[in-house]
């Protein structure tokens, strides 16, 4: 089993890795392998609704939201995070996931997903509550803690201090783990995944 994490901070061992290494660590405690997925701090475009996905299955922009599209075909579980910017997910990963959500969710459906978000002091639940909303419009299971999903610091340091915050993300990961345990049993012991029906798309205008 291999959950995959997203960084969506353009520091690359920042507050929010920080927080994901500490989910990483109990995944891989307890034998589910990790890998961090940095977005870096190059600029990503967001969706030109130009449509071309339709009709080839991946953005015309072919960048690393292409690449992150290909590599969740063999993910189990995905986890999610984010500096909090002015309450909400940074534009960086907004931009990553308005257009990985809108064409690769066949790659996605049906597997377990969490956020998790850091910020210095206020804003952090409005920006979980926007990550947490691309997983429930694509059938994916969320996976939560004891608390929710965000830890508190200017600095990795200061996150390393923030004690509830390191233990929600202990255990999120033993929960994520836990979650993937009993679906690849359910799997073994012959229950499917849902059938999906033809999608009934209906306008609120005609």
């Amino acid at each position: 089993m291999k959950v995959i994490l997203v960084n969506g901070s353009p520091h690359k061992n920042g507050c929010t890795y920080t927080a994901l290494c500490e989910v990483a660590g109990e995944l891989n405690k307890n034998g589910v392998e990790t890998e961090i997925f940095q977005l870096g701090s190059e600029g990503i475009p967001g969706c030109g609704a130009c449509g071309f996905c339709y009709e080839h299955g991946k953005c015309k922009t072919d960048d690393i939201v292409n690449e992150f599209a290909k590599l969740a075909e063999t993910a189990d579980g995905f986890v999610f995070g984010s500096p909090v910017h002015f309450a909400s997910a940074g534009g960086k990963i907004t931009s990553f996931m308005d257009r990985l959500f809108y064409f690769a969710r066949a790659n996605l459906a049906n597997k377990p997903a969490t956020a998790i978000v850091s910020c210095r002091r206020g804003g952090a639940s409005a920006a979980f509550d926007q990550l947490n909303k691309y997983f429930t419009i694509s059938n994916m299971p969320i996976v939560s803690s004891q608390y929710w999903n965000q830890v508190h610091g200017s600095t990795p340091e200061q996150v390393k201090q923030d004690l509830e915050g390191m233990q929600t993300m202990r255990r999120l990961g033993a929960n994520m783990a836990w979650l993937l345990k009993c679906i690849e049993a359910g799997k073994n012991a012959g229950v499917k995944t849902p059938e999906a029906e033809p999608w009934q798309r209906t306008d609120f205008m005609r």
